[in-house]
């Protein structure tokens, strides 16, 4: 006998499932930016929902493997960005990158899908920004999915200034990166400073703006290199 056509509106068992895992993602993701990893228990992601613990742990072992999946689900995406645009800037420009160019392909997109999802990617952006300032929890995530692409566009830095110290180089990432993981808070400091002329929301003026602050600190630093050794 044929089966029964499914009722228009009923959702198939693996549909249901998606929708129960997004909700869950979406949750969590809300509760860790809020409140930071250790601010958030299970419970208080049920208890949201309005559902019982036991289903969150059914499909996730722990808080620590919630978290990861909270993470992974915009990170990885942003990471195959990231390395999209540093593949396309270096087909276009061969073995004459530059400095601006390079911080440009790596941090424009990633600035560009807060303009355009910027309820989306508010969360994970405040998410990112606590785990690039605290050792432990998040740690691994960022080896995992980061270091490859963080090392390349080093490398391609490296080639825009092949005698560089290497050790500049990383310092360089690391105050940027200091600097996008405050931008990424969205903190609301700079509106009270700046008494509402700019605001912590304004991805476009960050846009703007960050690169070309950041790689006039990288060259600074690299002549201050070049002289010192002398």
């Amino acid at each position: 006998m044929p089966a029964a056509p499914k009722t228009e509106g009923r959702r198939s068992r693996a549909e249901q499932r998606a929708a129960t895992l997004k909700t869950i993602l979406d949750t969590s993701e809300a509760l860790f930016a809020q409140l930071g990893y250790f601010g958030v228990t299970i419970k208080d992601v049920a208890d949201r929902m309005g559902i019982h613990p036991a289903l969150i742990h059914y499909y996730f072992d722990g808080k620590q493997a919630l978290f990861d999946a909270v993470f992974e689900r915009r990170m990885a995406g942003a990471v195959a960005a990231r390395t999209a645009a540093l593949d396309a800037y270096e087909a276009e420009v061969g073995e004459h990158p530059t400095i601006e160019g390079v911080l440009r392909a790596y941090y424009e997109g990633a600035f560009q899908v807060h303009i355009d999802d910027e309820a989306g990617w508010r969360a994970f952006g405040r998410i990112f920004a606590q785990v690039n300032n605290a050792p432990g929890y998040g740690v691994e995530q960022m080896d995992i999915h980061l270091d490859p692409v963080v090392l390349r566009m080093i490398g391609l830095l490296h080639k825009a200034l092949p005698d560089a110290r290497p050790e500049d180089l990383f310092w360089s990432f690391q105050f940027t990166s200091g600097a996008y993981s405050l931008i990424m808070s969205r903190t609301g400091r700079i509106d009270r400073l700046s008494g509402g002329l700019c605001s912590s929301d304004d991805f476009a003026a960050v846009r703007e703006r960050f690169v070309t602050f950041m790689a006039a600190g990288l060259e600074a630093v690299y002549r201050r290199g070049k002289q010192a050794v002398k």
